[in-house]
């Protein structure tokens, strides 16, 4: 096949025409949609484009053009405009002498047939758009680039009445017509605010929905309405609270306030995405949305909120000062995903929610930095910009925003964001634009701090320690070097500090931000008071910066300073890390095959297993769970999967038997607490939750004969049926998923797993969740479970939230999805072709899976590389899958 064109940053120009302002017209019929456009188009006297031809994106595979009118003359094809599959070209002849002019088309759209689900298309019964990042292209001919910010003055939409009496689009409504002869009526709206494409959305169904209102802090009334289909409105309300939360905390915290007369919210079983912030309509993936006490868990109402959340804060950072050009992502989502996690923390606890953050981080956008797609926040190049809304551009994108937050602080960060704000709303920026804001807000240097941008990889940051007592000196040695980018300069590294007594716990060294910007230096400080034992350091307090972090100290050193810092470190977050690090040390002694002395590791887990110091319920169920094996293969040259499962199955089985009394004791009294207490979702009940699963997969761990085996699942049974919520439910479910081997528990697994699915009643996030935890099942035939599921009646590939709850799943299953015999690379192969020819922006984000063949041993690595040379020699392969599987290769 011919390669896709690559694109690079360092081509930007601006157009030779900008089109300012919109009128669309649709016309929905079943199988066929017309949309007619009319573009206000002025000549760019900025630009430096040579040709001056007016140049509209539009994908020929769906949009086919039927007429096309300038300041109404009928254009003729070739001698006025060329039509090509990616374009329509406008010859500059057609305006010669024009500073503006009128360009109308009608083109005709198939959304029944949009696989894809970008552009115009039908999930279920309603007709929804996803047009970020390219997909207004899908929809009519326009300049579908983000720096093209235009007034969609009139969007009207007609509408078979009784069939989709929901019609909505960006805005303000203007006007509706009630039903015509043949039963169709019409809704037309106007969005007052400039937006690129991107931005633009409909909505068209017969819908339920929930109503409320807020009023800013200027007084606007603002109307709210969520909708969803008619059986899921009352899973909505979790929803609507998160959205009034965010807009209020958004006044309190920023002082943005929302622009317009509403705000719709709809969600859509069919989405590519976990939602999307159009102007005044944001459309979400189901999952994102819906929630209550019988159907989501714990952690779905966390994720409900934050990406209500997100969306929200969209308004400003994304909305109203968008990207210049798609290598800017990184400048609304991960300012974006920032404000979101600050919000979460503010609704909940911060450290809970900066622990669960870092985990993500390191789980996922360490292995990208590591592998063949490691690019920097702010990439280079692309060939299909769908490739780039990872986890680099979004999490890493907002360590790089919390940095400035730790450099130049709140306050100097509020003023930033306010510079921000006063030189480009309404405009299209880049992430130099940003940064320029918060450095001349501040008067601070932050030339350095731009590596960020442009370097990619995870910087390791040692250090070590020394401390005189004759001069009552601490000495902090430092030293950066990013092992997968070597030729890297050194980064401007925020390292948030502070030193602790090792007897008492005091504070030696009040804590602060050391600004580390060499390859290596020296720190040194003058210790409060000499130390009672001995003085240990608390490094990267918080997670103040995406890097690596290792002690040069000699090993029993590292056993002692860690236990310092998770008996006493004030920073809850290096308290949690030190516990981590102890369990870490503990796997990989297990895995080495060597005599492994979990003395320490008891030490940490009793005291937080018992601790009256310890508050937060979330914070001690956090404390007693071993590190993830996706984290902790980051910290593997060579990954064995089935290595590293075992070894961490065997420290926790070990945890389980030492701890067994303690276990069940604090299970039991949290059992008691619980019972009869009514469901709340908030940080106290959720924390009480989370500690009681804890301690039942501690329990049901300790297990080794058939007697124990029925034990624990005794126990996970008898949790499931007295279970008053999804995430006790699902606890229990996990648990009993694992069991093999001895019929008498596998007859109370299957009991719950048929329980569970007739429950679900046709639930599709109920039944996600059914696929997923069979997906990650440890059973030795997971597999051939998986193959058997996908012939499931339930299951259907074109569902994105169903497929990635499967096949997806079943890719995060490590030890699976690495067995020797390569069975699941074939698999994964397989299905990746089926789902690039249907929905390429899925296919390329789940081969993911295959391209760090380089980090396993060959005979894997050779089997993961052969089942990507089969993917590269299909026929048609999407661009999106094209560039990640011929960049792993390459």
């Amino acid at each position: 096949m011919q390669a896709p064109v690559e694109i690079f940053r360092s081509d930007y120009k601006s157009p030779a025409n900008w089109v300012t302002e919109v009128t669309l017209d649709f016309d929905i019929y079943s199988g066929s949609t017309i949309v007619k456009s009319t573009l206000s188009v002025v000549k760019n006297e900025g630009s430096t484009v040579e040709k001056g031809d007016l140049i509209l994106d539009g994908d020929d595979s769906s949009v086919k053009l039927k007429e096309i009118y300038l300041d109404g003359e009928k254009l003729n094809s070739g001698s006025d405009y060329t039509l090509t599959s990616s374009q329509l070209i406008v010859h500059s002849s057609c305006f010669t002498g024009k500073s503006s002019f009128k360009l109308e088309t009608t083109v005709s759209i198939v959304p029944e047939d949009n696989t894809q689900l970008s552009g115009f298309y039908k999930s279920g019964s309603m007709y929804c758009s996803q047009c970020e990042a390219e997909g207004f292209r899908r929809i009519t001919y326009y300049p579908d680039r983000p720096d093209n910010m235009a007034k969609f003055t009139h969007v009207k939409i007609t509408a078979d009445a009784d069939s989709y009496p929901i019609l909505l689009s960006n805005g303000n409504l203007v006007s509706t017509t009630e039903k015509d002869g043949e039963g169709r009526h019409s809704a037309v709206w106007e969005d007052p605010f400039p937006k690129p494409s991107y931005l633009f959305a409909v909505v068209v169904g017969d819908l339920g929905s929930i109503k409320d209102s807020y009023t800013t802090t200027s007084g606007r009334n603002v109307h709210l309405e969520i909708f969803s289909e008619k059986e899921n409105v009352g899973k909505l309300d979790y929803a609507m609270e998160s959205l009034k939360n965010s807009m209020k905390w958004d006044e309190d915290k920023f002082g943005l306030e929302y622009d317009l007369d509403i705000y719709n919210v709809v969600a859509v079983n069919d989405f590519n995405m976990g939602a999307m912030e159009n102007k005044g309509l944001n459309v979400f993936n189901t999952a994102y949305v819906l929630a209550d006490q019988k159907t989501a868990t714990d952690g779905d109402f966390e994720r409900v909120e934050g990406v209500i959340g997100h969306e929200y804060f969209h308004n400003w950072t994304g909305n109203r000062v968008t990207c210049r050009d798609w290598f800017q992502l990184t400048l609304k989502e991960g300012l974006t995903v920032f404000r979101d996690q600050e919000f979460s923390g503010d609704m909940g606890s911060n450290d809970v929610t900066r622990i669960e953050n870092v985990k993500g981080l390191r789980g996922r956008q360490f292995a990208e930095d590591a592998g063949p797609m490691s690019h920097p926040i702010r990439p280079e190049s692309y060939v299909a910009i769908d490739n780039f809304y990872t986890a680099t551009v979004y999490s890493k994108g907002a360590e790089v925003i919390r940095m400035y937050n730790t450099i130049l602080g709140e306050a100097g960060f509020r003023k930033g964001m306010d510079l921000y704000f006063e030189r480009h709303d309404g405009s299209a920026a880049t992430c130099d634009d940003f940064r320029a804001a918060m450095a001349d807000a501040n008067e601070a240097d932050l030339e350095q701090f731009s590596r960020w941008y442009t370097q990619k990889g995870t910087p390791t940051v040692k250090y070590s320690s020394s401390y005189d007592p004759s001069t009552s000196t601490f000495t902090l040695d430092l030293s950066q070097h990013t092992a997968s980018a070597p030729d890297n300069e050194p980064f401007h590294i925020p390292v948030a500090f502070g030193v602790i007594d090792s007897e008492t716990g005091a504070e030696l060294v009040e804590s602060q931000v050391l600004h580390f910007k060499e390859a290596s230096k020296s720190f040194e400080f003058k210790l409060s008071s000499d130390p009672k034992g001995t003085a240990v350091p608390s490094v990267m307090r918080g997670f103040s910066a995406p890097v690596k972090i290792v002690s040069e100290a000699s090993p029993a050193t590292q056993k002692t300073d860690l236990l310092t810092l998770a008996a006493y470190d004030t920073d809850g977050f290096n308290r949690w890390e030190a516990g981590q690090k102890l369990y870490t040390e503990a796997i990989f002694t297990q895995l080495a095959g060597d005599d492994v002395n979990l003395d320490g590791v008891y030490q940490a887990f009793e005291q937080t297993l018992t601790s009256p110091k310890i508050s937060d319920d979330s914070i001690r169920a956090y404390g007693l769970m071993l590190p993830s094996e996706s984290g902790l293969a980051e910290d593997m040259d060579i990954i064995d999967p089935i290595g590293l499962h075992d070894a961490r199955t065997a420290i926790k089985k070990k945890l389980a038997r030492k701890f067994q009394a303690g276990v069940a004791e604090l299970y039991d009294r949290l059992t008691k607490e619980m019972s009869g207490a009514p469901f709340e979702v908030n940080s106290k009940a959720v924390g009480k939750r989370r500690l009681r699963n804890t301690c039942l997969d501690y329990a049901c761990a300790n297990k080794d004969t058939d007697e124990e085996v029925i034990a624990s699942a005794q126990l996970a049974h008898k949790h499931y049926f007295e279970a008053n919520c999804m995430t006790d439910q699902v606890a229990a479910m996990s648990i009993l998923s694992n069991v093999h081997g001895v019929p008498e528990a596998e007859k109370l697994r299957d009991e719950v797993l048929s329980k569970f699915f007739d429950d679900a009643n046709g639930d599709a996030l109920v039944l996600n969740k059914w696929f997923t935890i069979q997906a990650v099942s440890s059973k030795p035939d997971v597999l051939e479970d998986v193959i058997s599921l996908t012939s499931h009646p339930e299951f259907t590939m074109t569902n994105p939230n169903r497929c990635r709850s499967l096949i997806g799943a079943f890719t995060a299953n490590s030890a699976a999805f690495h067995a020797e015999d390569g069975a699941g690379y074939k698999f994964i192969g397989e299905k990746i072709g089926i789902l690039d020819a249907m929905n390429p922006q899925i296919a390329s984000r789940m081969v993911g899976c295959l391209i760090s063949f380089k980090r396993y041993d060959e005979n894997r690595a050779t089997k993961m590389r052969a089942e990507l040379s089969k993917i590269l020699e299909i026929e048609g392969l999407s661009p999106d899958t094209f560039e990640i599987v011929s960049k792993a290769l390459s």
